[in-house]
């Protein structure tokens, strides 16, 4: 059995979760997020705990099992508390600024960027130099993120660019004479 799947996952007061035939449906303060069940894993709740079983004989049921169990832990963390990132841009003349749900940023190019958000994903700029970028769906708020980051990725030399607050940067040397 996975590891990961043995520890069942806390239902915390005020969020109300859903199961049906094919899919795991959980609401909250924050909203709602729906999930499609594997074939080769059950979940059953009881006493505000969720567990989740591997019950088809294939090969890839207890991955499945650890995966899925994952994914409604987050769930249930996201409509409950929400996910955030924090990105830093680092760069002379570097800055963003949040529009409704528009993010426009100056990255030394010679064109500003407009980077619309999805449905679902709010973003923040508490000052010119960092975003903050909030939802309930984790997955969906790690790649808004990392698209955000593609944009102008820390280069080694100067380590300018777009960079998750808390990454670090490791600065090459320079070529010497």
């Amino acid at each position: 059995m996975s590891r990961i799947a043995k520890y069942p996952v806390e239902i915390p007061s005020g969020v109300e979760v859903t199961l049906s035939g094919v899919d795991v449906s959980v609401k909250g303060p924050l909203g709602t997020l729906k999930q499609a069940l594997l074939p080769s894993v059950s979940i059953e709740k009881d006493q505000g705990r969720l567990q989740i079983r591997a019950t088809g004989a294939a090969d890839n049921a207890d991955a499945m099992s650890g995966t899925m169990r994952a994914l409604v832990a987050n769930m249930v963390t996201g409509v409950s508390k929400g996910f955030e990132k924090k990105l830093t841009l680092v760069g002379v003349g570097y800055k963003a600024q949040a529009q409704g749900a528009k993010l426009n940023l100056n990255l030394g190019f010679s064109h500003p960027i407009a980077h619309e958000m999805p449905n679902g994903i709010k973003v923040e700029t508490p000052t010119q130099t960092e975003v903050v970028i909030k939802g309930i769906d984790k997955q969906l708020v790690g790649q808004v993120a990392a698209e955000i980051r593609a944009y102008r990725s820390p280069e080694p030399y100067k380590g300018k660019g777009v960079r998750y607050a808390d990454e670090v940067v490791v600065i090459k040397e320079t070529k010497k004479k």
